[in-house]
């Protein structure tokens, strides 16, 4: 799951970071203290990075064909591409690369945490047209929206950070990373300017109907023990918005939500026929079901159910 790489050799650096992000091309001034990097993989479309440059550099880069997100702990960088060019100091959040974009950064002893995202991840959770065509979801500013939007950013990377790195099993569960990375995705596109519709359009209000919301229910009945997107529940049938609105008027609650209400249930389910003795944890239950925080599912089971897990798993 994690990384760690450390050098002063300029050379090897361009090779591992280039291994990383793509081509890449350094070059350094003055004393030369060394570039490390830490990555924390949640799964192959999306990791969190720490890098630190403790040295003056110039780095040209060649497109990722990534997002890059940074929020800039110290130090400082001129950041520059086809589409922006900015100047960042300590704590300021910005978009540090588009997919197809080349860029250069002017880097001044910079500590950063950056996330990684493939952007097919966008797609999972929301689109841009109001027909069926798809166009891909792009972000059209490098900047956030607001200063609160710029604090969301940085609580949501922390808050999966450390969830991810303090809880090595619940890592290790698909349904806990794919939610960790979706999660991060959800907040960049609420963060930074980008062209997701997110209003229903009068189509989408007329494909919210009872049939749409049977047959989505049914799919996740289905395949609640799957990584499912909202994407995948919308399928090929309606957009993203339509199901979202076809679970909002007719059971006034989200297709994710009623996801984790599926997988709550299964997850008493599987406590209930453990039993005591049996080994099963509830919190190994609670991240095999993707829930990543065990007191937030053991809050989430007794709303629920009216009892804790641990009284379910352990009753006589």
């Amino acid at each position: 799951m994690g990384e760690f790489f450390e050098t002063k050799d300029i050379d090897l650096a361009e090779h591992v970071l280039g291994g990383v992000y793509g081509t890449v091309q350094i070059t350094a001034h003055g004393q030369r203290r060394g570039i490390r990097l830490t990555r924390t993989s949640l799964t192959s479309a999306a990791h969190l990075d720490q890098v630190s440059f403790a040295m003056s550099l110039d780095i040209a880069a060649a497109p990722t064909g990534t997002l890059i997100f940074n929020d800039l702990k110290s130090g400082r960088v001129r950041h520059g591409s086809d589409h922006e060019d900015g100047n960042y100091g300590s704590g300021q959040v910005y978009l540090a690369g588009q997919p197809e974009d080349p860029c250069t950064a002017a880097i001044q002893d910079a500590v950063a945490e950056l996330a990684v995202i493939d952007p097919a991840l966008l797609t999972q959770l929301a689109d841009t047209t109001q027909g069926r065509a798809p166009r891909p979801v792009r972000f059209t500013g490098y900047e956030p929206v607001s200063p609160q939007a710029a604090a969301q950013w940085r609580v949501t990377y922390a808050y999966v950070r450390d969830t991810m790195l303090a809880s090595p099993d619940a890592a290790a569960e698909p349904l806990v990373a794919a939610g960790a990375a979706r999660l991060l995705v959800a907040t960049a596109l609420a963060a930074f300017p980008n062209n997701a519709l997110t209003d229903p359009t009068i189509e989408d209000r007329h494909d919210a109907h009872p049939a749409t919301l049977r047959r989505a229910v049914a799919f996740i009945d289905e395949n609640a023990h799957l990584d499912v997107s909202v994407a995948d529940v919308a399928a090929a049938s309606v957009t993203i918005r339509a199901i979202q609105l076809a679970f909002q008027r007719h059971m006034g609650t989200s297709p994710m939500e009623y996801l984790r209400r599926v997988r709550l249930d299964h997850a008493r389910q599987d406590l209930m026929r453990a039993g005591p003795g049996g080994g099963l944890t509830v919190t190994a239950v609670a991240y095999r079901w993707g829930f990543r925080s065990s007191s937030r599912f053991a809050a989430a089971y007794r709303r629920a159910y009216g009892v804790s897990p641990s009284h379910t798993l352990n009753r006589d």
